[in-house]
């Protein structure tokens, strides 16, 4: 941070702690607390753990019709996409697949047999539209619950640098033990440090492409919430509320305005945070399909959060890096690249994420609620 903006920080306390960074109305992190607690409903139980699935950017695009008994239809809130960074909406359909892998295994937990229909009216292309994403009917059934289901509240997406501690062999091959087959989703993990080198390099020069490409960067920027009280306000997106982002928005030095203008010290600091990430990481798990359907998709989102609770068992911390898999005209060389590296025999790599031990317990995602994602609620 440059030298004036920090002492700008630190000369703001005394505005910090006169303004607060306490947000005012509901505790946006409200609904990993005690999931589907008082609900009778089997669905709503089941529909409150799977909201906490992760999504990209944290949109939450879910809308849910309950009007058939035992029966869940997900539509898409075609508000909530991401236009510039996710064209073909195949990443809002990757976290639509980690939603219907949480709710399964959530009525599971209960009991609840589910039956999937994935795109009961065809496969939307090449965009999502009004028809439905799945439907899941439900019945009571003897089921085991899957041992990944306590995982849950555990989940999270870590942003942040990762310690010095190395994944060893043992550690990724207990990663990879951990998640249950996904018929389509082949999953795979590295810990070969010359690989590992390039993907640090090249999943940096995707999040450089995507700062510097201006209508991408304005998209992610336009989904950012900065303090508490902004933060509370809006459940969603991405979430910059620690007390330091507070502060720093406080006194001007952490806005919107000034992360999208270059040479800023918020623009500067973003590429420095992202660049720490990139050279921290100690291993990558990615998953391939050979074709690109939307079941496809789905079934990558279902294999990617279960992959995510599997870190979760074992202490790892995993973050999603998919600016170089995004399929704008910028993106395409690091694209590229990127499937040479992970899928020289052909198919799609339909995530990417970094891994490492984490440096500290950071707290989950907010979430909008159940009630704001049912249709006609």
């Amino acid at each position: 941070m440059h030298r004036r903006d920090f002492i700008r920080v630190l000369g703001g306390g005394a505005i910090f702690a006169a303004t607060g960074c306490a947000p005012t109305g509901a505790d946006p992190r409200a609904a990993w607390v005690n999931p589907g607690a008082g609900e009778t409903d089997p669905r709503r139980k089941a529909l409150s753990w799977a909201i906490l699935a992760p999504n990209p950017h944290n949109m939450q695009p879910w809308i849910v019709d309950l009007s058939v008994p035992d029966t869940i239809t997900l539509f898409i809130d075609k508000t909530r996409l991401l236009p510039v960074t996710d064209p073909f909406n195949r990443q809002i359909t990757l976290g639509c697949g980690a939603m219907l892998e949480l709710l399964t295994m959530a009525l599971g937990a209960e009991g609840q047999a589910a039956e999937v229909i994935l795109f009961p009216d065809g496969e939307p292309q090449p965009n999502l539209d009004d028809r439905p994403v799945f439907r899941v009917r439900i019945s009571r059934a003897a089921t085991s619950p899957d041992p990944l289901f306590a995982r849950i509240l555990e989940r999270r997406t870590d942003r942040n640098a990762y310690t010095d501690r190395e994944v060893d062999p043992s550690a990724a091959s207990n990663l990879l033990g951990g998640i249950r087959p996904i018929p389509g989703a082949i999953s795979n993990v590295t810990v070969t440090p010359e690989r590992i080198a390039r993907l640090k390099a090249l999943v940096y020069q995707g999040a450089d492409v995507e700062a510097h490409t201006p209508a991408a960067h304005h998209e992610s920027v336009e989904r950012t919430f900065i303090g508490a009280r902004d933060v509370a306000a809006h459940p969603w997106g991405i979430s910059l509320d620690s007390p330091f982002m507070t502060a720093m928005n406080t006194v001007g030095v952490l806005t919107k305005e000034k992360m999208v203008e270059p040479g800023t010290t918020a623009f500067n600091e973003s590429l420095k945070f992202l660049k720490a990430g990139a050279d921290t990481s100690r291993a990558f798990f990615w998953i391939t399909t050979q074709t690109n359907t939307r079941a496809d998709q789905i079934a990558a989102g279902r294999a990617y959060v279960l992959a995510n609770l599997s870190a979760a068992k074992f202490g790892l911390a995993m973050h999603p890096w998919s600016q170089g898999l995004q399929e704008y005209a910028t993106q395409k060389p690091v694209y590229d690249a990127l499937h040479r590296e992970l899928a020289p025999q052909g198919g799609r790599i339909q995530m990417l994420a970094r891994i490492g031990y984490p440096e500290a317990e950071i707290p989950p995602a907010p979430r909008r609620g159940l009630a704001a994602q049912l249709k006609g609620v």
